[in-house]
Formats: C-alpha cells, sequence, structure tokens
C-alpha cells in the first residue's frame, strides 16, 4: 500500500466483480450523494480493511463500518443494501469504535448465504465520504481479491472560491421524530447531507446532547440516532427557514414508509446574528475584485456659467418632461394592466411629482435667471431632497427617493447623448438597477466591478457584463445603497457575496489572486488560437457570441472557432424603420468577413413580446414571454423574415453562413420555414443550401428534439430561456434570481434528452446561452454531448482551457449521475467536488 499526504492506494475490501456506483440498484448511493467511491458484488465472508487507519464510525447493526485513514480520507465500508433492517442477524464485528487497524486486518465477518437470502441486494459499497477533499479514481473496474489494488485517493487542491456556510439571517429551529427502521444510518444521513448543501445556511442535528453539522456523514452517523428518537435540527443563515422545512421534509420523506413518520414540528424563531459586513447577491458574471465603492446616484453636471436664453431652457426642460411622463405614463399602463398594484403607485406618485408646482416654479425662476435647464432642474429637486430629509419620517425619506430617481430620468432627457456619470477607474458601482446603457458606458470608465439591489442573473445587463468580462452581482437587496461612498469592498461575484469591511490582509489577498487571474488568463490566451481537446482527443469547438461585425474581430483575436450566435437585433432596434435587404445582407456579409474562414450562425430576428419596434406594431401582451416572439412573429408578418433569408442567400460564401431559427416548439414550423429557404432558393438561382438549426429555448423543442434534428442540420441550446421556461420564473425577477439556475437537473435532464435525440441523426449540439460560458458547467455539457460551446469573445480562452483539462469519458460517467440530483445547488456543489476551478 502506498500511502503519503496526497495519495492513497486501497486495496480490495472484499473479493468479487466491481461495479461503478451508477450501477448500484440504490438511488442514494448511485447518485453521489454519500460521496465518490466504488461497490463490489462479494463472493467471500469477511470485510477487511482497505488501508491503515482508525475506526471512528461502527455501525449498531453491525452492518456499516467508517475507517479514517492517515491521510485524512473518510471511508464507509457498507455491506449489502437495506442491510440495516436485519438489525445484525448474520453480523459479527471484529473491530470496535477508536481501534487502530492494518492494512488487510479482518473488520467484520457475516452469514453469506442467510443475509443474501433476507436483503434486498449484497452489492457493498467503498464510499469516500470527505469527497470535498480527496478524490476517488478506480485502478480496475474487473474482478478483484480481497488485498489488490483498488482504488486511488488523491488529495484536491484547496480552491480559493469554496463556498462558506452563511451565517447572516436568523436562525431557526424544529423538531422531528426519526421513525425510519434502524434510524439515522447511512442511507437518510447521506440524504440529510445532500438536502443541507443546496442552501448556503449552516444546519446541525442536535441528539442527546451531542451535535453534527448536516454535512458532515460520519457526523450525523455518530449521533446514533435511533427509530423513534426525536431530533433537533437549526439552521442559520439568510435562507435558515427555507433550509429548516426541506430537512424537515427529507427527514419525513425518508420515514414515507414507516406508518408513524410525524408531521414536521412548527418553526421556532431565534435571534438574528448577522455575519458581519457582508451582503449575499446572486453572480451575474463571473470574478473576484476590491476597490472603493461608488454608489450610482448621480449624474454629473458641469460648472454652469449662467446667462442662457430663458425662453430656450424652459423650451427644453419642457420637452424632457413630456418625455419622460410619456414613459412613466407607458410604464403605468403595463403595470395597471398586469394589476402590479405597488408598481402603479409609485409610477403614479412619480407622474403627481412631474406636476408639483413648487418643484415646477423653483425650476422655472432659476431658468428666469439665466440658469441652464440641466442645473435648475437638478437644484430645485435638491432643494425639495433637503426639506423632506428634515423633516425625519421614513415615508417622506423613501418620498426622497423617487425625487432622486425623476432627477436622473429628465437630466438623461435633457442631456441626450452627452449625459455621464463622474465615476473614479478601479471603482466598484452600486445601484438600484443598471440599464445596458449605464453598463457600457461605465465600462469605458474602467471600473472594476457592479453590484445591483435588483435585477436578474440572466438579463440584458448580466448578458453584456459577461460579455466585457466585469465582474457582477445582482438581488444584493437594498442594504447595498445605503452603504458608505468610497469605502474599501471586496466584490466576490463566484460566491455570491459582497465583502464591506474586509480586513487589510484580505484586500491584499484579493489582489494577488487578481493578478494571478489576469497572468493565467494571459497563458490560457497564448492558447486560445488552438483547438481545445480533451485529454482524450475529443475536439470541442469554442465559439463566441456576438452582435455584430466589430464583436465578431474581437471574437477572432480572443481565438474563437466561430460564431456560434450572431443576434441580428441589433439592426432592427433603435430605428424609425425597418433595415432593407441591402443594408442587412452588407451587415451580415461584413461578420463573415470579419470571422476569416470559420463558420458564422446567424439567428433569424426574435423580437417581439417584451422587445417591442416602433416601426412594428404589435399587441399589448398579458403574458409578453409567451407570446408573439421568435419565429411566431414570421408567421404574423412572413415578409420581415423573406426579407431576412434573402439578405442572407446574398453572402458569400454561403458555406460559411449557418441560418437558426429561434423559439421552435413543433416541427411544422421547421418544415415550413425550409420549404421557404428552398424556394427563395430556386427563385434566386442559388443552388447551395446553407444549414438550417433550430434553437432548443422551450421545453417543447427538447421534449421533440430526436424529430426535429431528422429535419435540422445542427440544434443550438439557449439555456436562458430555457430556464426560465421550465422552470416558470421569470429570469429577470431579482426575488428569483438565485433559482432561475440553468444547471437545475430539469434542465440537464433536457439537455441530455436534446443530445440523445440528435445522436440518433447524426446532428451536432451546440449550447450558446449563459451556461456555455460558466466554465463550472463545461465538463457537465460535454458529459450530456454537447460538442460546441458558444461563450462571450472574453472567455473563449478560458473554456478551451477548461476543455483541455477534462475526460470525456469522466464527464460522461459524471454527468449521468447529475441528472439525478434534486437542486441545481446539489449539482453545483458536486462539480466543485468533481472538476474544482483552479
Amino acid at each position: 500500500m502506498h500511502n503519503n499526504n496526497k495519495e492513497l492506494t486501497l486495496s480490495a475490501p472484499l473479493s468479487g466483480p466491481v461495479l461503478t456506483l451508477a450501477k448500484v440498484p440504490d438511488p442514494v448511493f448511485a447518485s453521489g450523494a454519500m460521496g465518490d467511491g466504488i461497490a463490489i458484488d462479494p463472493l467471500n465472508d469477511t470485510l477487511h480493511a482497505p488501508c491503515a487507519g482508525v475506526v471512528v464510525h461502527v455501525a449498531r447493526t453491525g452492518h456499516a463500518i467508517t475507517l479514517r485513514a492517515d491521510n485524512g480520507a473518510e471511508l464507509l465500508l457498507h455491506l449489502g443494501l437495506d442491510t440495516v433492517e436485519l438489525q445484525g442477524e448474520g453480523f459479527s464485528m471484529l473491530v470496535k469504535e477508536g481501534a487502530r487497524v492494518s492494512n488487510g486486518q479482518p473488520l467484520l465477518r457475516y452469514d453469506l448465504d442467510r443475509v443474501a437470502q433476507q436483503c434486498k441486494s449484497l452489492v457493498s459499497l467503498m464510499i469516500l465520504t470527505n469527497s470535498q477533499d480527496f478524490q476517488a479514481r478506480p485502478i480496475t473496474l474487473k474482478s478483484v481479491k480481497v488485498g489488490e489494488p483498488l482504488l486511488h485517493i488523491i488529495r484536491r487542491q484547496a480552491s480559493g472560491a469554496q463556498a462558506e456556510a452563511d451565517l447572516s439571517g436568523e436562525t431557526f429551529v424544529g423538531h422531528i421524530r426519526i421513525a425510519h427502521r434502524g434510524g439515522l444510518h447511512a442511507r437518510p444521513a447521506a440524504l440529510i447531507r445532500q438536502t443541507a448543501q443546496g442552501f448556503k445556511s449552516k444546519s446541525q442535528l442536535h441528539f442527546a446532547g451531542k451535535s453534527a453539522i448536516c454535512d458532515s456523514l460520519i457526523g450525523l452517523m455518530g449521533l446514533a440516532v435511533g427509530e423513534q428518537d426525536e431530533v433537533q435540527v437549526s439552521c442559520q443563515g439568510t435562507d435558515a427557514e427555507a433550509a429548516l422545512q426541506a430537512l424537515l421534509i427529507a427527514l419525513s420523506t425518508a420515514l414515507a414508509e414507516a406508518p408513524h413518520a410525524v408531521a414536521p414540528a412548527p418553526v421556532t424563531r431565534h435571534n438574528r446574528t448577522a455575519e458581519a459586513g457582508v451582503l449575499h447577491g446572486v453572480c451575474a458574471a463571473a470574478g473576484l475584485v476590491s476597490g472603493p465603492l461608488f454608489r450610482l446616484n448621480a449624474i454629473s453636471l458641469p460648472m454652469d456659467a449662467g446667462s442662457h436664453d430663458p425662453a430656450q431652457q424652459l423650451h427644453a426642460l419642457d420637452t424632457a418632461l413630456t418625455a419622460v411622463r410619456s414613459e412613466i405614463g407607458s410604464t403605468l399602463a403595463q403595470a395597471k394592466k398586469h394589476k402590479h398594484i405597488d408598481e402603479e403607485a409609485i409610477f403614479a406618485a412619480h407622474l403627481a411629482l412631474l406636476e408639483d408646482p413648487a418643484l415646477l416654479d423653483a425650476a422655472n425662476a432659476s431658468i428666469d435667471r439665466g440658469m441652464a435647464a440641466t442645473h435648475a432642474w437638478s437644484q430645485s429637486i435638491d432643494q425639495q431632497c433637503e426639506v423632506l430629509a428634515q423633516l425625519g419620517s421614513p415615508l417622506l425619506a423613501e418620498r426622497a427617493n423617487d425625487l432622486r430617481d425623476l432627477k436622473q430620468r429628465v437630466l438623461r432627457a435633457l442631456l441626450g447623448e452627452t449625459w455621464h456619470y463622474d465615476v473614479p477607474a478601479g471603482a466598484i458601482v452600486a445601484a438600484h438597477e443598471l440599464t445596458p446603457s449605464d453598463l457600457l458606458q461605465l465600462s469605458q470608465q474602467g471600473v472594476a466591478g457592479l453590484c445591483m439591489a435588483e435585477g436578474g442573473a440572466t438579463s440584458h445587463v448580466a448578458i453584456l457584463a459577461r460579455g466585457k468580462g466585469l465582474p457582477c452581482m445582482v438581488a444584493l437587496g437594498s442594504t447595498l445603497l445605503d452603504q458608505q461612498q468610497g469605502q474599501a469592498v471586496v466584490l466576490d461575484a463566484d460566491s455570491g457575496r459582497l465583502e464591506l469591511l474586509p480586513t487589510a490582509e484580505r484586500l491584499s489577498q484579493v489582489r494577488q489572486a487578481q493578478l494571478d487571474h489576469q497572468q493565467r488568463r494571459a497563458e490560457q490566451q497564448t492558447q486560445a488560437h488552438h483547438p481545445a481537446l480533451t485529454l482524450d482527443g475529443l475536439h470541442i469547438e469554442v465559439a463566441a457570441n456576438v452582435a455584430s461585425s466589430a464583436e465578431a474581430a474581437d471574437a477572432l483575436a480572443h481565438g474563437a472557432d466561430g460564431v456560434g450566435l450572431l443576434r441580428t437585433e441589433f439592426l432592427f432596434v433603435d430605428r424609425n424603420t425597418a433595415p432593407d435587404e441591402e443594408e442587412q445582407r452588407s451587415a451580415y456579409q461584413a461578420v463573415l468577413d470579419a470571422m476569416g474562414e470559420k463558420s458564422v450562425i446567424i439567428r433569424t430576428i426574435d423580437v417581439g413580446g417584451d422587445k417591442q419596434l416602433d416601426y412594428l406594431p404589435l399587441p399589448i401582451e398579458a403574458n409578453p414571454v409567451l407570446g408573439l416572439r421568435g419565429i411566431r412573429l414570421a408567421q404574423v408578418r412572413p415578409e420581415i423574415l423573406d426579407q431576412q433569408l434573402r439578405a442572407l442567400l446574398h453572402v458569400s460564401p454561403l458555406s460559411r453562413c449557418r441560418i437558426l431559427l429561434p423559439m421552435i416548439t413543433e416541427v411544422e414550423e421547421l418544415l415550413h420555414i425550409r420549404q421557404r429557404l428552398d424556394a427563395l432558393c430556386s427563385e434566386l438561382g442559388v443552388s447551395e443550401r446553407p444549414q438550417l438549426g433550430v434553437m432548443i429555448e422551450v421545453p417543447a423543442a427538447a421534449l421533440l428534439a430526436e424529430q426535429l434534428a431528422e429535419h435540422a442540420d445542427f440544434l443550438s441550446i439557449g439555456t436562458n430561456d430555457l430556464s426560465q421556461y421550465t422552470l416558470a420564473m421569470d429570469r429577470d425577477h431579482a426575488g428569483l434570481a438565485s433559482r432561475v439556475d440553468a444547471m437545475h437537473p430539469a434542465l440537464l435532464r433536457l439537455i441530455a434528452q436534446t443530445c440523445a435525440g440528435a445522436a440518433l441523426h447524426k446532428r451536432w449540439v451546440g449550447v450558446c446561452g449563459a451556461l456555455a460560458s460558466d466554465p463550472l458547467a463545461t465538463p457537465v455539457l460535454i458529459g450530456l454531448g454537447v460538442s460546441e460551446l458558444s461563450v462571450s469573445p472574453v472567455q473563449v480562452g478560458e473554456i478551451k482551457d477548461r476543455v483541455r483539462h477534462l475526460d470525456v469519458a469522466e464527464c460522461r460517467r459524471i454527468s449521468q449521475s447529475l441528472l439525478k440530483l434534486s437542486s441545481a445547488a446539489a449539482v453545483r456543489h458536486a462539480c466543485h467536488q468533481q472538476w474544482p476551478l483552479s
């Protein structure tokens, strides 16, 4: 046996055929919920120690034992499935808890025939219960004899971004009686651990004066909780109440077979204990940065020399006020239509404030004295805010916030394109919510990161932030806006944390991490122009998502293998008339030219619903994202798609142009467009047919992938929309932002089904949604059968580097087990364990 601080070779504890965990006929073991490991179908009657170590736990019923090896690896040796129900009959334990054992020493004997007849299966397991610290690599999957080498155990590299338990928020406590036959043994303990890992909070089980954190399988089993024993569960953190309810349900679900299972007890509330100086939010664009916090609440105005023409300035202010009233009026109409009572009240108040004589009279008086409209308006608002602040009423302070919001809106209307924020380079910007135009300007001003009180992780702002490589967090809550201007903070978007009181040591550590990251990015960029080949030689295409020829040129410079998604909406929005065929052809040709010899996937126009065009009046819809959008618009206005297809058929060479159809839900839609494309080819005398692909962004399309693949040349998965449609959660909803996660097992199952359906017709599948840009997801997507990833241009080098460190066979094996997990959090946790991010 080889043993040092990093590596350990485990010998076979039993003789017999070796199975991977995925083949174990038990969902808890097979899913990897307990940890990584191996199984043996035993042919002998004695379990031996796989290495030297200490016995840290012995099951009361004699069917399982846990060893701690000298290097710290903890190994659960579990003989048979459901053997806890034999209550020790047929088992003879040969060692005691706390004993030191040598490699190969007999640990327990059992009556082979008797146990085999009475239990579900004799398949026995060797599980690495602290898989977060160690990795198990099988040496053989053939039959083994006791003592033969079976597994390599390797210590994982410590990851700097390990998620910590979240200790802000309240403590919640509940009680439940354990009714599962055999008490809290390995299987229910694993379910409890898996449930707890789906939350940020710290969860503990308390019994007979002892406590165990729910993260520790050994700790939970070590409590020796028996059938009918009552335990206390406590959870502390921002999501503690939800964690407690989930744990109580998990405990009672595990007991479902018992007739006397009890309902979860009422939850009791304890004193709030906050994690000092940390705000928690949702990662919209990954990264770790530090810098001064800069609250974005004022457009900076230059000095005003005065002596302006009052008539001119009054006209400018009137025009701006009319524009803002119109904007607010349409927002108010939408709020009324959707019965959003709170929004309606806010915007009705804003409209009333815009008519407020105190504001208007003060601004007009300043303009009469020769002041610029911008400064007059700004000054009149500031004076009103000061008056309200002095009254000391929280309600009136809220009204001051509304006034500041109106100040911004009217100033923007007055300044047009010339407005800008005065933000220092290297700052971390805090705002209620940013618009895409805000983000583009801030990016040019060299800010280090962005954080918002509201917003969603797949919003357009989030997509832009990822594209610019700007760390960004959303849904941090209104406390963000109360922070002191200029204080040094750490934005750890990877872990969803904004640290408000970092020590000098922490700031230094973050700066070093930033330097390391920049160096790693530079190294990745030197290799970015080479193909992305996995360790076992599979080529994964890493393309880029772009919206213009300039972005395409940027993508090529970053090493992209092509354009995986050209969003053509950039040609249609922010204008009064539709682009004609020649303007479209010229724009598409420019993108093709910018990409050299590489292929370009061009998505047909995806507007409608929530993306309205001034020159294309569509009915206001109760549920815009479920209405006329994507290919459905082409069914209502076929001339728009026809013109776009004609423009695409005129680009050269057509062999490098692939057409992608958004929002397809049935095969007939695809066949109709294919026939239309064939007819246009004939009409234009084009002999070459461009490849035609389908966006998989609606669950119906994923479920029909096999039928669609029969008629499409390729499939491209849009994970942003697929997430919101599958989970029935608006992807821009701040309150749900943390839950709209494409790593949800339901999404992964749809991706797996898409790849399986496409494979039957030998079609390739790509991913162009945000998940493709998430390095944690790279091994999962490859394991499920994706062969093309389309990412933000700045991430091409990073994702290619990630691909080069992966083994496809391992990705496939582990990805299948992830489909059985219960939540996105559980999937992400498993991925961090299996494929740590460097």
